[in-house]
């Protein structure tokens, strides 16, 4: 008898040590808030690359040596599609041609958004890191066109700007994505199967929970008015029913002329605006310059989440410092 259980727990611990040996695929996600839901499915399996690096702009990224040959051993690509990582539309059948992908804009299910342009809203042609295709002098249409959420969505319109890309910051939409990754890695790597799926379920619930605690955090300033530099925040507004009014389209790499900075001033005055966000990439000293004689408070948006560590922990911490920071302004705080 003594023998029986010894054989047993010895086929017990050469299976346990077969399981943890076995190799984890090889996952490449393209932005910090994909890389940090992926991590989080993966936990105690392995852990996903992260292509482009925090702060740069994944519609331009240009591939190092390095993050090529992370997409040709790449078993699953997570990106979110060509609507934002133009720089993968035309290479990535070559890039990465084993791979399986998760397209996130094809993924059924998510709450999508169209971008907001007319109005008060600058033109949605410019990328994450601020830069833009349009004329600094361009005269917009003064017509608003609403960014009413829809569920699903038609063949191509997500392509070429026709949706909103930063889905992230929905946390249900985040949530939808999990499921996503969970499914795709259980068919790539059946042997943890469980693992993905246990994961998958604590980070949904993890993520409910944090949208509970950030909508009680928001619920004071709802609707207080504020401008954005970026149209990027679209689905966390909507998630946390906040009050944009407009945006103010500047690159970080050109000061505005004198006349841009006119009209952005009188806008931004007509909107009654209580805070003005800017973006990291952004000088304090060309805020300032718009704010002045506005009375406005100042703060920072962040939606890449550009400064953290990649990892499970970094899609909530985006979440929760895209919350401070609304909170602390709008409150009158910042």
């Amino acid at each position: 008898m003594t023998f029986l259980r010894c054989a047993a727990t010895a086929a017990f611990l050469l299976s346990c040590g077969s399981s943890a040996a076995a190799e984890a695929p090889r996952v490449v996600a393209t932005i910090g808030p994909l890389q940090s839901l992926t991590a989080a499915v993966m936990a105690g399996v392995g852990s996903p690359a992260l292509l482009v690096p925090g702060g740069a702009s994944p519609h331009a990224y240009s591939l190092r040596p390095s993050e090529a040959a992370a997409l040709q051993a790449a078993d699953l690509v997570v990106w979110i599609g060509p609507a934002l990582e133009r720089f993968l539309e035309e290479g990535l059948d070559s890039l990465a041609p084993r791979a399986r992908r998760i397209e996130v804009l094809e993924l059924a299910g998510l709450t999508l958004l169209e971008p907001r342009e007319g109005g008060n809203w600058d033109s949605h042609a410019h990328d994450l890191a601020g830069e833009h295709s349009h004329d600094e002098e361009h005269d917009h249409d003064d017509h608003d066109e609403a960014a009413d959420g829809h569920e699903g969505h038609g063949e191509d319109d997500h392509r070429y700007g026709a949706v909103d890309a930063h889905v992230w910051l929905d946390p249900r939409n985040a949530q939808t994505i999990v499921q996503a990754i969970a499914g795709t890695l259980t068919e790539l790597d059946p042997e943890h199967a469980a693992v993905y799926r246990d994961n998958a379920a604590g980070t949904v619930e993890r993520i409910e929970g944090l949208r509970g605690e950030l909508a009680a955090q928001l619920a004071p300033v709802a609707g207080r008015p504020f401008v954005v530099f970026h149209d990027a925040y679209g689905y966390f507004e909507r998630a946390f029913s906040l009050n944009a009014v407009g945006s103010v389209t500047v690159s970080p790499e050109q000061q505005p002329s004198a006349r841009r900075i006119a009209e952005l001033r009188t806008r931004i005055r007509e909107l009654g605006a209580a805070c003005l966000f800017r973006e990291p990439q952004f000088a304090p000293r060309l805020v300032e310059t718009l704010s002045e004689g506005g009375g406005l408070r100042i703060g920072v948006l962040d939606p890449l989440g550009a400064d953290l560590a990649p990892g499970p922990e970094a899609y909530p911490r985006l979440l929760r410092n895209l919350a401070d920071s609304l909170s602390d302004c709008l409150a009158g705080g910042g």
